[in-house]
């Protein structure tokens, strides 16, 4: 599986043999720098470019073009490079910016061609030579990380900013740029670099740690996004401790939000009142691309929620690195006897502390800045969700037409919300698409989370099954009248209590199974089913069903596995998990992995195949991007509320009515 960085996020390298792929929007130039442990460059050899493509274990592309790939063998670099970094230069003539330009995506990719990590360069703006990535190593084993900053003044100012003379750097930029333009252009380039009165301009941005730079060299400025608005500019490390490369930030833009639907979209909505110069934009609902509002507010929840895990992803990666500098600054000062016989021990202390809060400020700063965006948005998009994705306490589950039994299946399901710690109070929808393509286990267990252990056995067993019907009961609502069926199965007769709506409301594909003989013909009816319309679709025939057969989605639930159940049972059951969601059946389960140990590792693969949800808070899932670990809080209707019952009383009213 790719690993998809943010800026400043590290990933480890498992292969000495990589390439290193780039697509740009327009032709660039693609070099390869070396460096050492602390990113200076030194020697003549520094740098690989189409006049000279080999380094040792280096071979860079060998022209302009809007798609490269380096080779790379880090068994072969020289054992005093630490960083290779990937390069990225506009040509003269070309494009005057990278802002100006599609965002380009460079991946590390194995020797079978599968990628390992990949990296898209959002946010760029006047710079005109950036730091794509580099690999590093790292206590001797390699890792990628994405950089993704740059120097508006070019390569001239990039290669100074590592280390490198000032004519020496202007000479190597000069050759480089050269070997890919005509002669006058290359001149041209180098004069470029040149201020009025001769010398080379200060760069943009600086990805080197200036507590690194020599104590000559003046500190360069922290970098600031064009945007104006500061950041924690500090070279930072990813999740993970290691320090160096630079901090990761967060870009509303979404790159990877684009539409399912392959229809025109329906115009989006408009803010009802102009942004205010210097504002960050008015959020408005369903201002993600789709085809319809519900498709919109689908990608738009997923969007949130990406940019709360990148966000919270660039704060914590900021407060790893000041940390770990502070420290570093520490032994360095200990370590100096000068400073401890000398008294001025106690001034770099303060020093190194001062500039960790510094630090910390200028990344709680962003984060309160993306926080309060992200707030915005969930005010205006939480009222506007469809019944599917809407908290049971929207008032959406009141109006009478907005939860009539609709004409069309739903796009997706809200289970619960997701949070993370830096704001709590900032809870985003947890939606999974539907049709569910994989069943559902709500851990009634007391081993699952804190939470959970603190909570009487019995009340945690109601409040999981509570949480099961309001999942079919939400599920039932959100259907075509007569397209959706839940069977449950409850040999002991346990979940009774929490049953009752749905056996009241008469809404039911059968009375609750209870016992072996329950759980015998209830796994034996849908199996049939299962198999008869796999055989109908194998057969191109799928109208060809016989009349018994229930076409709608099946949802069975099964409550407190593996009572009742005998050795067939639970092959059945595994049947069902595996290939009924591709035929319209999906599992429910509620039940306690522990009590069901017995059967030993024969269910390993079935608890992997369901996705486990909490019916009390828990933190045991994790976002595709940065893989934070989001606590979980399942939505249940308010105390003593009738949502449910009326939400029912609809389903049942439905059914009379288009029944013949």
């Amino acid at each position: 599986m790719t690993a998809e960085l943010v800026r400043g996020q590290n990933h480890p390298v498992s292969h000495s043999r990589v390439e290193i792929r780039v697509s740009a929007g327009t032709a660039v130039l693609a070099l390869a720098s070396l460096a050492d442990e602390q990113g200076r460059f030194a020697g003549d050899a520094v740098l690989a470019h189409p006049g000279a493509r080999s380094l040792p274990g280096v071979q860079a592309p060998g022209e302009l073009a809007d798609r490269h790939t380096f080779a790379v063998d880090l068994d072969a670099v020289a054992a005093d490079v630490h960083r290779v970094g990937v390069l990225l230069v506009l040509p003269p003539g070309g494009p005057v910016r990278f802002g100006s330009v599609p965002a380009s995506y460079v991946a590390v990719a194995d020797p079978a061609g599968g990628e390992l990590a990949c990296y898209t360069l959002t946010g760029l703006d006047a710079e005109t030579a950036v730091v794509a990535l580099e690999l590093y190593r790292r206590q001797g084993a390699w890792k990628v990380r994405a950089v993704g900053q740059g120097y508006a003044d070019g390569l001239g100012a990039l290669l100074t900013d590592g280390g490198l003379p000032a004519a020496d750097a202007e000479a190597l930029a000069a050759a480089a740029l050269r070997t890919a333009a005509p002669a006058a252009q290359g001149d041209a380039t180098l004069a470029a670099l040149r201020t009025p009165a001769g010398g080379l301009r200060a760069p943009q941005a600086s990805v080197q740690d200036p507590a690194q730079a020599p104590a000559a060299a003046p500190e360069p400025p922290d970098p600031v996004p064009l945007s104006g608005v500061p950041y924690a500019g500090t070279p930072g490390p990813a999740p993970g401790g290691d320090t160096g490369g630079s901090p990761p930030t967060i870009d509303y833009a979404h790159p990877r939000r684009r539409r399912t639907s392959t229809e025109p979209p329906e115009p989006a909505p408009r803010a009802a009142t102009p942004q205010e110069p210097g504002q960050p934009p008015r959020p408005v609902a369903g201002d993600a691309s789709g085809w319809s509002m519900e498709e919109r507010l689908y990608n738009q929840v997923w969007g949130m929620f990406e940019d709360l895990a990148r966000t919270v992803a660039a704060y914590r990666s900021a407060v790893e690195f000041a940390d770990s500098r502070m420290d570093r600054e520490l032994d360095e000062a200990l370590s100096d006897p000068r400073h401890r016989l000398g008294g001025s021990g106690n001034a770099a202390r303060d020093t190194a502390r001062a500039r960790r809060e510094e630090l910390v400020a200028q990344a709680q700063a962003v984060l309160d800045r993306d926080l309060a965006q992200l707030i915005a948005e969930s005010e205006v998009v939480e009222p506007a969700l469809p019944a599917a994705y809407a908290r049971w306490g929207n008032p959406v589950w009141h109006d009478s037409r907005a939860t009539a039994p609709p004409e069309e299946n739903p796009l997706a399901l809200r289970l619960g919300d997701l949070s993370l710690p830096e704001r709590p109070d900032l809870r985003i929808p947890m939606l999974m698409r539907v049709p569910l393509e994989r069943g559902i286990w709500i851990d009634n267990g007391r081993t699952g989370s804190e939470a959970a252990m603190a909570m009487d056995t019995d009340r945690l067993r109601r409040a999981a099954m509570d949480m099961a019907v309001a999942h079919a009961v939400r599920l039932l609502a959100v259907h075509p009248a007569d397209q959706f069926s839940v069977h449950v199965i409850d040999a002991a007769g346990a979940g009774t209590a929490s049953l009752a709506p749905l056996v009241r409301a008469g809404v039911l594909a059968a009375p609750p199974a209870a016992g072996a003989h329950g759980v015998t013909r209830t796994l034996a009816a849908l199996t049939r089913r299962v198999d008869l319309v796999q055989m109908a679709l194998r057969a191109g025939a799928p109208e060809d069903l016989p009349p018994d057969v229930d076409t709608a989605e099946q949802l069975l639930i099964v409550h407190d596995f593996p009572h009742g159940f005998d050795d067939r049972a639970v092959t059945q059951l595994r049947y069902l998990a595996d290939e009924g969601p591709a035929v319209g059946v999906h599992l429910l389960m509620v039940a306690d992995r522990d009590e069901a140990s017995a059967y030993g590792p024969l269910l390993d693969p079935l608890w992997r195949s369901l996705m486990r949800l909490s019916p009390v808070p828990d933190s045991h899932l994790a976002d595709p991007w940065v893989h934070h670990a989001w606590t979980f809080e399942p939505d249940l209707p308010p105390q003593g509320s009738r949502v449910l019952e009326q939400a029912l009383d609809r389903v049942a009213q439905a059914r009379r009515t288009t029944r013949p």
